[in-house]
């Protein structure tokens, strides 16, 4: 039996918008394209879920890998406000499932700076009965240990537990623990998996 759903939030809860953040500044297609193989393609971009290094640090590892564009780099990364975007149906999806006595969670790579910067966006979190956000902890997903620490932190039974996520080496993280999990497509696709495991979604 199912009793805790677990959600992640980028593409899950939230759009990720970056090509669209980038295109409010005017850039075409091929530029914004650039910037953003600089920046969200990086592999420094991890960095900013993980929370171990300075926001400076991993500007500059951005830009050491393009300099040429080191301006519009700074530009579009000064105020991320626009590249988080909440759901509509995030919060009364969430009011619905607690109403049925689940237990609503979410685990996700997520930065200090997206936080602070897209609040508004993630106001369907005080609906929530808790979760990680990984730049608090210093280690992101598919780590082991941030599934154990979300396990150990909400006495979590993992056989009684649901994971969406949209990537799927995430979910095989999961799943090493028992968790059940859903490779999250769209909200009609998962309500669909989640009546398969008995969930009253």
């Amino acid at each position: 039996m199912i009793t805790t759903i677990i959600f992640d939030i980028g593409n899950v809860l939230a759009g990720f918008c970056w090509k669209e953040h980038y295109e409010r500044f005017g850039y075409d297609d091929k530029m914004v394209e650039r910037i953003a193989k600089a920046t969200v393609r990086h592999p420094a971009w991890n960095e900013f879920d993980r929370g171990d290094m300075r926001l400076e640090e991993i500007v500059q590892a951005f830009i050491e890998s393009d300099p040429e564009i080191e301006q519009d780099i700074r530009k579009t990364l000064e105020d991320v406000s626009t590249m988080i975007k909440r759901y509509e149906y995030a919060i009364p999806w969430i009011r619905e499932l607690k109403s049925k006595g689940y237990r609503v969670l979410y685990l996700s790579n997520f930065s200090e700076k997206a936080e602070t910067d897209c609040a508004h966006a993630l106001d369907f979190i005080p609906y929530m009965d808790g979760g990680i956000l990984s730049y608090q902890e210093k280690i992101i997903k598919p780590m082991p240990e941030i599934y154990q620490l979300l396990i150990d932190r909400y006495s979590l039974v993992p056989e009684e537990c649901v994971f969406m996520d949209d990537t799927p080496a995430n979910l095989t993280g999961a799943e090493k623990f028992g968790i059940h999990t859903i490779h999250f497509q769209d909200r009609e696709q998962a309500i669909e998996e989640l009546r398969k495991l008995g969930v009253d979604a």
